[in-house]
């Protein structure tokens, strides 16, 4: 297929295919250096929800204005994931190009899946509970840990099929991002492929898996009176939601019209 896009080397198809490449590197990862990555990025999805929620405690802003720089500063922990290098679960929902090219087996993309997600956990937690203990949640009079507090029993109180829908457009977005990073010849073109979708699913209040590993954690910490069910039921939703947005809507949609043998060249 030609460049329709004027990416030159970084055209559609090429993304496609290095996209496949990367996910059979990812997938093949020894699997301590796999989970320390994960634990980094679940870290980094923390800090980029904890600079959100310093943004959502500003009861001065607007609406609309609130929510986009909230997203702006979310961007922070793709942006970390991508560029200092971390493996994201809902990110790597784009193996599923991999598997569907028959590179990775199933079970080695669901083991990798696993991996990632309890990584990720693991420094989402993590991070929430170095946030509790440095007493950040006091900051504007204890308005940032009410913010928490706010966001966390808002998302465990959605809908199931809200939860499940939110999840899905989310990933749709982060997913983007990571594919238009891939077409970045430097860091700078790589931040602005990223911050204009993850700026847009924050603002639209779409659900991230692993940005939910942060905020209910914390919540907890901070006394929220949360049940278990209710934050089990949002994370089973929410992470439904990643993988159909992630894997179906973008990877397999784009394996299909790029990558399937019967596509023309």
């Amino acid at each position: 297929m030609s460049d329709l896009y004027g990416l030159d080397a970084y055209a559609p198809k090429e993304i496609a295919a290095r996209v496949s490449e990367i996910g059979v590197a990812k997938a093949r990862l020894p699997r301590l250096s796999l989970a320390l990555l994960g634990v980094l990025a679940g870290a980094y999805i923390g800090l980029g929800a904890m600079m959100s929620t310093l943004v959502a405690s500003d009861a001065t802003l607007g609406f609309a204005v609130s929510r986009l720089l909230g997203g702006l500063v979310f961007s922070l922990g793709l942006m970390l994931v991508v560029v200092a290098g971390a493996e994201l679960f809902t990110g790597n929902n784009l193996l599923v190009m991999a598997w569907a090219g028959g590179r990775i087996g199933g079970l080695e993309l669901l083991r990798h899946w696993a991996l990632v997600g309890a990584a990720n956990l693991v420094g989402a937690a993590g991070l929430a509970l170095l946030v509790w203990l440095s007493g950040h949640g006091a900051l504007q009079q204890g308005e940032v840990g009410r913010t928490v507090v706010r966001i966390a029993t808002a998302k465990a109180q959605l809908p199931l099929a809200e939860a499940f829908f939110r999840g899905v457009l989310c990933n749709v977005l982060v997913c983007m991002a990571v594919w238009m990073a891939l077409a970045g010849h430097s860091v700078t073109d790589k931040l602005l492929a990223i911050v204009f979708p993850v700026t847009a699913f924050v603002a639209a209040g779409f659900e991230h898996s692993i940005a939910n590993l942060y905020f209910f954690p914390l919540a907890l910490l901070l006394g929220a009176p949360l049940a278990a069910a209710d934050i089990a039921s949002n994370l089973l939703a929410v992470i439904a939601g990643n993988l159909v947005g992630g894997g179906v809507l973008v990877a397999l949609v784009y394996w299909v019209i790029y990558l399937r043998p019967a596509a023309p060249s």
